[in-house]
């Protein structure tokens, strides 16, 4: 039975399956990124027509969707050890070393919510992590979000080229360090703050950045904790 919306225009290819759709479009991802990714070039991939891909799914965006839970696949969550505060830095350490180790992964999977298997896996295990935590359960459902977009737009600056000149081909510290430069030679009355900051603007490693911001990020989790776990102690007190 062909999907609902789906072409109509050939017969089901027998043999292909949607998990063949889904590991050719993998192999197409990673060798020419998610802009060379077509249902034409995913034909081409399997050796068929474009219409046979209509059975398995309605087009690209279907496709995209389960890409975006097959990029999980070997996604592995951090051990049980520590705190809650160290759990949360390792996944989101090992969620931006993943979304790194595979090519365009961030463009694909940020913004979306196509829950399959693999992602379902990983979303329960850290809810339940964010519970026994003491977060509320609202709390606990926004901390998920905040840190998968958190670790997308981060990998998304991270991949993005600095400016032209990287897209060309430079070394992006060194496109960085004439940007350092450029800053420095601002009229001094005009941009005090950038001329005296030039080197702290641009001189950061993206590892330092990432460590910055998430240690940030988990400062303000551990006030918000603290916060209602207070709230509650204090209601208790009450009754």
């Amino acid at each position: 039975m062909a999907v609902e919306g789906g072409g109509d225009d050939g017969p089901q290819q027998p043999g292909l399956t949607r998990e063949a759709v889904v590991q050719a479009a993998l192999r197409v991802l990673e060798r020419e990124g998610v802009g060379g990714l077509s249902m034409r070039r995913l034909a081409s991939e399997l050796g068929v027509k474009a219409s046979s891909l209509y059975w398995h799914v309605r087009n690209k965006e279907e496709l995209l969707d389960l890409l975006t839970d097959e990029l999980m696949a070997d996604a592995e969550a951090p051990p049980r050890e520590g705190d809650w505060r160290q759990q949360l830095r390792e996944y989101c350490v090992r969620y931006r070393r993943h979304l790194l180790g595979k090519r365009d992964a961030a463009k694909v999977v940020a913004g979306r919510l196509a829950p399959g298997p693999h992602l379902l896996r990983l979303m329960e295990d850290q809810l339940g992590r964010l519970r026994e935590a003491g977060f509320s359960d609202a709390d606990a459902a926004l901390i998920n979000y905040l840190l998968g977009a958190f670790v997308q737009g981060f990998v998304l600056q991270e991949q993005g080229p600095l400016a032209a000149s990287e897209a060309m081909g430079a070394d992006r510290r060194e496109v960085a360090t004439a940007a350092g430069e450029q800053l420095r030679r601002l009229p001094q009355d005009t941009f005090p703050n950038l001329v005296a900051l030039a080197g702290d603007l641009t001189g950061p490693s993206m590892e330092a950045r990432f460590s910055f911001a998430l240690e940030r990020l988990l400062d303000g989790l551990s006030t918000l904790l603290e916060q209602s776990s207070g709230v509650r102690e204090e209601g208790t007190s009450h009754e």
